[in-house]
């Protein structure tokens, strides 16, 4: 058997660091803190081994555990159907929607794909409740094998578990190739100092060991507590004496498995095929493993001297191997045939009606020719996939069926089905590949065009820049004569790549596009969504803002019909997403960015979502909601860490000039400079222009302001154009230049009166008052108040306030200023808008007023989360209510209210 690593006293031998912070964990959750710590580490370092110490010292806590498994990275829920199991009997007491998420992703009933957020807020819930009763400690190992709807979901449990006591302990494998779980508070497991490693390798040999054999067993495995304790067995006497039989040039990881692999032929036959059958079947479920060792006729005595050999715990329920490194050692010294026998048995061992995609999988996984049945059944796997998770099982399930298509003409049409898939589940790369595979084989026109249209998304989703309108534009141009509605997609596409590549794009790029899509195939009858925004924008950029009001109105009518919602819709909601507050039409502009993110979750579309959550923020931005905003940021950054993707930062930036964090807002506007000017991203580079322009505007830099929107407003970005003038007007008048003032009042004018909406005419409103003296100022402020007040733009409505006042008091009627820069400055700091606030108590106290100054860290400020928080709660929500809208546990809202009430001095939600 392996020794334990370990001391007595003192936990294991040489990591009374790492001991120290789990115990203090363990500490924190059994008074009712939560807390979650990241064990990074390279293979056979010990983070398992933490892990069992974690369970081992978690007396009074409820442990629940899994492991991710490499095979299973394609399946979607896996790892996390795996954790909650044990607490399955409690989906019951969750909210209705909570629970049939969860209910479909498990497999447990029937659905369409659940909402991957609604999934992480069930998941949650779930815990939480399950931590009533006693501490929940949650043990994820190898959490980079983990399938990605897990991961997802674990991250957003572990970024919003507050006041539960529930403790979560990942175990990542380093180096990774795709870096998981970034940001969490991590600790980095090192080997063992040369003391310990000499003491363990002592504890492994029986025997003496040539001195110079022992340094450079230490030198070479870095202290590597499992390769200490592997690779001397079995060595010779002779070996151990003069001689370090592993190459030194081999990885660590290889050295290792070549350890267990030297044990694992030491054991009998059927020994080593029931530990392959249980490494090839990575659940864990011990029915479903004795019932294909049935088959492979292996009798339960073959399990004695897996276990006696310290390698494997068959128990009632579960089959838990030592250490990962042996599954994958396990099932690397296999051969072919013998790991297609245990797929073909555990395929057979799989009930098709309870787990038909799992069945399809081990099938494809024994079979080595190309089967048309098998690619057949992977094909049906993967639309009920979809359904159940998202693209991303989809991709996995249509890349199989790919490989397993005996005709080359039927491969390629597959390969082409699942390259769109791969690239929507955020892994360009497997998408290019698909698209080599399919070019391979006998292509149609047709075919070749769309394969030149997929190569054109794949490079936008990567880089966003400046090379992808003219591929598209090729590959529209291509299509036209053979499918005209791919055609007129591929025009769109193109359309928005250009729009993306703004001012960093070829000269007049987006009117060149929009000129080239006059030449796309009439729309059908009647239009497809996409249809109407195809021929709205054409026409926006060719002949003007007020030309195509109407058509882009009807598109966005379209886009918000009950019946539009299918995923090739959801293509389109990005596109749509800024047209509607380019007609300064704030209803749609919330509708329409709601529904995008909501079908980019539910269909699992890793490319789609980060920046459908984006703009979803922006629309939190302007209404002055930053906490909700600044979630979706985070999760933002969540998606791109582990799709690769080009960042986007979009609402991030906006959100740190709002909240006047000058230091974090500069660093991030140059970095947002220099990385989309190098893709060659124009539009998000003139955004953080714009950015910039409102952190000076809110700090009273304007001679900075001017610079920043002046040089914002040199191209007329979609959507983006009309908030750089209003920005330009206020820093133009305040630096003493009214006549750039009056003329981007007059550009802002044209499109404000042309969309005659509230949000247009009260923006316009307020910035002509700026350029007004006497009643006629006075009129235009109250204006811009009385129309703003009627629109969702609570943050234009407050500014509208703050200039007010501003002008009020310089006219000599404090009384009046008071007021409006009081509501201005409360209601700032209420939304975290700290520089704004800031400016508004400085007129203040020029109006006669002490207030005292804004600070985020002062014990009375509540926090942007906090504020939303209170809102809600005075709006009449319950806990659960809150909970839900802004993806916390009803116990974390509850904590989070009675800080409120602490803070205001109050002691109910009456007095709210």
């Amino acid at each position: 058997m392996v020794r334990p690593i370990s001391s007595p006293g003192s936990g294991l031998r040489g990591r009374r660091r790492e001991c120290e912070a789990l115990d203090q964990l363990l500490d924190a959750v059994r008074t009712g803190h939560s807390c979650c710590l990241v064990l990074r580490g390279e293979p056979g370092v010990g983070k398992t081994a933490l892990l069992n110490f974690v369970s081992e010292q978690a007396s009074g806590c409820r442990v629940a555990r899994v492991a991710g498994v490499e095979s299973e990275a394609d399946l979607p829920f896996a790892g996390l159907q795996q954790l909650c199991t044990p607490m399955v009997d409690r989906l019951d007491g969750l909210p209705g929607p909570q629970q049939d998420a969860l209910r479909v992703a498990f497999g447990l009933r029937d659905g369409g794909a659940p909402d991957r957020f609604l999934v992480g807020l069930a998941v949650l819930t779930l815990l939480s409740e399950a931590a009533v009763e006693r501490p929940l400690v949650c043990l994820i190992d190898d959490a980079q094998w983990l399938d990605q709807a897990s991961v997802q979901a674990l991250e957003f449990v572990a970024r919003r578990v507050m006041a539960d006591p529930v403790a979560m302990v990942f175990a990542v494998r380093e180096p990774a190739d795709s870096p998981v779980l970034l940001g969490l508070p991590e600790l980095v497991v090192s080997g063992l100092g040369d003391a310990d490693a000499r003491l363990l390798l002592e504890s492994a040999l029986q025997g003496g060991l040539d001195e110079r054999v022992r340094d450079r067993f230490i030198a070479e495995t870095r202290g590597n507590p499992l390769a200490l304790l592997e690779l001397p067995r079995g060595l010779s006497a002779n070996e151990l004496a003069g001689g370090f039989a592993v190459p030194a040039g081999q990885p660590l990881v290889s050295r290792i498995e070549h350890s267990f692999h030297r044990r694992l032929r030491a054991l009998p036959g059927d020994t080593q095929r029931l530990l392959l059958t249980a490494a090839a079947e990575p659940i864990g479920d011990v029915v479903l493993l004795w019932r294909a060792a049935g088959l492979l006729g292996i009798t339960p005595d073959a399990a004695t001297a897996a276990e006696d050999a310290g390698l494997i715990d068959f128990g009632a329920a579960r089959v838990r191997f030592h250490h990962p490194l042996v599954r994958s050692a396990v099932y690397q010294a296999a051969s072919t045939g013998d790991r297609h026998a245990v797929h073909r048995a555990l395929a057979e061992a799989t009930d098709p009606e309870a787990d038909p995609d799992r069945r399809a999988w081990h099938r494809a996984s024994a079979t080595v020719e190309p089967d048309e049945e098998v690619a057949g059944e992977l094909v049906r796997s993967a639309a009920r996939a979809e359904a159940r998770g998202g693209v991303a099982a989809a991709a996995a399930f249509l890349g199989r069926a790919t490989e397993l298509t005996p005709d080359a003409s039927r491969r390629g049409a597959r390969a082409i089905a699942a390259a769109p898939a791969k690239l929507e589940a955020g892994a360009p790369d497997r998408a290019s590949s698909l698209l080599a595979t399919a070019e391979m084989g006998p292509l149609d026109e047709l075919q070749r065009a769309q394969i030149g249209r997929l190569r054109a998304r794949i490079a936008f989703a990567v880089n966003r820049g400046r090379d992808a309108p003219a591929l598209l534009l090729a590959a529209a141009e291509r299509l036209a004569p053979l499918d005209a509605a791919q055609a007129r997609e591929t025009y769109l596409e193109a359309l928005e790549a250009a729009i993306a590549a703004g001012r960093l794009g070829v000269v007049d790029g987006v009117v060149a596009v929009a000129e080239a899509a006059r030449a796309a195939p009439p729309a059908p009858s009647p239009p497809r969504p996409a249809d109407l925004l195809l021929d709205g924008l054409t026409t926006r950029f060719t002949e003007g803002y007020a030309a195509a009001l109407p058509s882009l109105q009807r598109a966005l009518r379209a886009f918000l019909h009950d019946g539009c919602h299918s995923k090739d819709d959801l293509r389109w909601y990005g596109l749509a997403s800024r047209v509607a507050p380019d007609l300064w039409d704030d209803e749609s502009w919330e509708r329409v960015a709601s529904r995008q993110v909501e079908l980019a979750r539910a269909a699992g579309m890793l490319t789609v979502l980060p920046l459908a959550s984006s703009i979803r923020a922006g629309v939190h931005v302007f209404a002055g909601e930053f906490a909700a905003a600044s979630a979706l940021v985070d999760e933002v950054e969540a998606i791109q860490r582990i799709t690769g993707n080009a960042p986007v930062r979009h609402s991030s930036v906006l959100l740190a000039a709002l909240r006047g964090q000058e230091g974090q807002t500069r660093q991030l506007i140059r970095t947002v400079i220099q990385d989309t000017t190098a893709r060659g991203e124009g539009r998000a580079a003139a955004l953080a222009d714009y950015a910039a322009a409102m952190l000076d505007n809110s700090l009273g830099r304007y001679e900075e302001a001017f610079v920043a929107a002046r040089r914002a407003s040199e191209h007329e970005d979609l959507s983006l154009y009309g908030w750089v003038l209003t920005e330009l007007v206020e820093a133009a008048v305040r630096s003493g230049r009214p006549e750039v003032a009056a003329d981007a009042l007059g550009r802002l004018a044209e499109r404000t009166r042309a969309s005659g909406t509230d949000w247009a005419l009260g923006t316009e409103a307020r910035s002509r008052a700026l350029l007004t003296d006497g009643p006629a100022a006075e009129a235009s402020y109250q204006e811009a108040i009385d129309r703003l007040a009627r629109t969702r733009e609570v943050l234009s409505l407050v500014r509208a306030h703050l200039v007010y006042g501003e002008w009020l008091r310089r006219e000599s009627r404090r009384r009046a200023a008071r007021e409006h820069l009081r509501h201005a400055h409360d209601a700032f700091r209420e939304m975290g808008a700290v520089a704004f606030a800031e400016r508004a108590r400085r007129e203040l106290l020029a109006c006669g007023e002490a207030v005292p100054p804004s600070s985020p860290e002062a014990r009375d400020e509540l926090t942007a989360q906090e504020a939303q928080i209170a809102r809600l709660a005075r709006e009449g929500r319950t806990n659960h209510e809150i909970g839900a809208e802004l993806f916390l546990s009803p116990r974390t809202v509850e904590w989070h209210l009675r800080k409120v009430f602490t803070k205001r001095g109050i002691s109910s939600r009456r007095e709210l």
